[in-house]
């Protein structure tokens, strides 16, 4: 997993609550596994006009001019905002890959759903929760403003606006460490490593027998 540290980035304005997994990456692209090559089939049934199906080139599939990330002032962004209760539904990991792959490495919200919101750090990906009148804000200065970029830096836990204006966000110091290390839980576990293996080097020594081969 790679480490989130900092990030300047355009931001993609998504007004809209409740926005469930299955929106963001529909169930007919859940076969395969591989974590890569979501991004063009994410938020498939409002960002196209027809059905999306795996595999298929999306290079000449019909628009909605009408979606926000079909819209040229907002292409190559790589921070969401959008409203409450953000990545309910069902439990697919598939959702955060998707968002990473289009190019997405912060979610703002007012809300995301528990399982949703674990999966991002899992996978690299910073969700930060803010206030209402917070989220509000920036949503107004989004269309206000042309080009709106953030500064995120995680280490100071702080969102920099182009005027200074600075945001403060709460996260858990342990997920906080695992995106500054690059860490998911494999990552995690193999830091211990070496007192993994010497645990197992004396453990068998005492218990050798169950090196024994049964016949």
């Amino acid at each position: 997993m790679q480490k989130f540290t900092s990030l300047t980035g355009l931001v993609a304005p998504l007004d809209r609550s409740n926005v469930d997994t299955d929106a963001i990456i529909p169930k007919q692209f859940l076969k395969s596994i591989k974590r890569s090559g979501f991004g063009p089939y994410l938020f498939d049934e409002w960002r196209y006009l027809d059905h999306g199906e795996p595999g298929q080139d999306c290079s000449n599939r019909p628009l909605n001019t009408d979606f926000v990330l079909n819209q040229d002032e907002y292409k190559g962004a790589s921070v969401l905002l959008t409203r409450s209760n953000f990545g309910c539904g069902s439990s697919r990991e598939h959702a955060p890959w998707a968002l990473l792959d289009y190019g997405f490495q912060v979610i703002l919200a007012e809300s995301f759903a528990d399982i949703f919101y674990s999966n991002c750090f899992k996978n690299g990906m910073l969700p930060i929760v803010l206030p209402a009148d917070e989220i509000g804000e920036l949503f107004q200065a989004t269309h206000n403003n042309q080009g709106f970029s953030l500064n995120v830096d995680l280490q100071t836990q702080k969102i920099t606006l182009p005027s200074g204006k600075e945001i403060e966000f709460e996260l858990d110091e342990y997920r906080k460490y695992c995106l500054l290390n690059g860490l998911d839980e494999i990552g995690q576990t193999l830091s211990y490593k070496e007192e993994i293996q010497a645990f197992e080097k004396k453990h068998l020594e005492k218990y050798s027998w169950l090196m024994h081969e049964v016949h």
